[in-house]
């Protein structure tokens, strides 16, 4: 699986509105890969995001917290 790289461009995106909740660690390292990028933390969440669907492959899912 290829690494993930955070893109720092200005390339604006359109979106949507939403509200999600977290673990507090995943807050605190999104915010930490904020400040050393300064990339905003939408930005980087929004990458997560597609990082992982595209590499989903369908199978099972971890039932564990």
């Amino acid at each position: 699986m290829e690494n993930f790289v955070i893109d720092t461009s200005d390339r604006k995106m359109t979106s949507i509105s939403r509200t999600i909740r977290m673990k507090e660690e995943t807050f605190d390292r999104i915010n930490e890969i904020n400040r050393q990028t300064g990339v905003s933390f939408n930005k980087i969440v929004n990458q997560c995001i597609e990082y992982a669907l595209a590499h989903y492959d369908g199978g099972s899912v971890d039932q564990t917290e």
